[in-house]
């Protein structure tokens, strides 16, 4: 398996943001998702916060299809 952490963000697609809630002010509780480069189906998850910003997660997209399938499930949310 390839090595997430040593790609690099992909140039041609941006990030996207994803916010929910909000109560600290504008983009205070964000998710950003950034393709990464040289990997088919891979992104980089990173946080908002001023306190996380530069932090990452480096997930496949099955493994993010995963993580948010059962993030819904285990809240009880219909998907």
């Amino acid at each position: 398996m390839q090595n997430l952490y040593q790609l690099s963000a992909a140039t041609d697609a941006p990030a996207t943001t994803w916010c929910g809630g909000n109560l600290g002010g504008d983009n205070e509780t964000c998710v950003t998702t950034t393709p990464l480069a040289g990997a088919v189906d891979a992104f980089a998850v990173g946080d908002s916060k001023a306190e996380g910003r530069g932090t990452e997660l480096r997930m496949t997209g099955a493994e993010l299809d995963s993580f948010a399938i059962e993030w819904a499930r285990s809240r009880g949310l219909a998907l």
